[in-house]
């Protein structure tokens, strides 16, 4: 593993607010599936981050950590239930997110296939299906932490503009890892986070709340260099 990546996971532990959990540092006792869960989504994390070191030709920018993704999963707009394969039949392998070790970090008596975010199905299933190279492009959140309702650790919430502020340096930070890639922002308030930070960018629709089909026509459209080598 890289010291920028070390690094940059060391300052992503460190984020913290009050009504958001940092899926890389806490443990929700309530439904993470031993003490160890954020360590295997640290793991996770980076091992899909450095195995895209020296490939990423795109980043997607997201808002904020949801919990049915990178909550237990570690990996922006990816889904436990994609790591553990059982979305490969659609398409999905888990290998086309990481080729090492794969652990789930939820209860499996909460979801026992694991937790399913529609947005990641999406994300991951319309750039497969039309054969981007999984290596050439990461997914990321403007604000990478989970905001949730107080008391309500499987809920999403919009992150705060306090929010938000405090977590720009890091987004800044995982922005250097990857210079000279193409940035999108998927949504409006990342859009807003990264023309802040005065990152160029372009800006394609969030596929949640009905705007898939358009997110796939606008994405497709960027992303129409990136098929992988056959």
């Amino acid at each position: 593993m890289s010291a920028a990546i070390d690094r940059f996971i060391a300052q992503l532990r460190a984020l913290s607010a009050a009504h958001v959990f940092n899926p890389w540092h806490g443990f929700d006792a309530a439904h993470d599936a031993s003490r160890r869960a954020p360590e295997i989504r640290a793991r996770q994390l980076a091992a899909y981050l450095a195995e895209r070191r020296d490939s990423a030709r795109l980043l997607l920018i997201a808002e904020a950590a949801g919990y049915q993704g990178a909550k237990f999963s570690g990996i922006a707009m990816t889904s436990e239930r994609i790591l553990l394969g059982h979305l490969a039949a659609r398409g999905i392998p888990p290998q086309a997110v990481i080729r090492g070790p794969i652990e789930r970090s939820s209860r499996p008596a909460d979801k026992p296939l694991g937790f399913n975010e529609p947005t990641a199905t999406v994300v991951w299933g319309t750039l497969l299906a039309a054969g981007v190279d999984p290596r050439s492009w990461v997914n990321w959140n403007a604000f990478a932490c989970h905001p949730h309702r107080p008391g309500e650790m499987l809920s999403n919430r919009t992150p705060t503009r306090l929010e938000l502020e405090a977590g720009r340096p890091l987004l800044r930070s995982f922005l250097q890892l990857f210079e000279g890639a193409e940035v999108v922002a998927l949504g409006r308030h990342a859009a807003h986070s990264l023309s802040l930070l005065e990152v160029p960018h372009r800006a394609v629709r969030h596929p949640s709340m009905g705007g898939a089909a358009r997110f796939r026509s606008e994405i497709l459209e960027i992303a129409a260099g990136l098929r992988a080598p056959r």
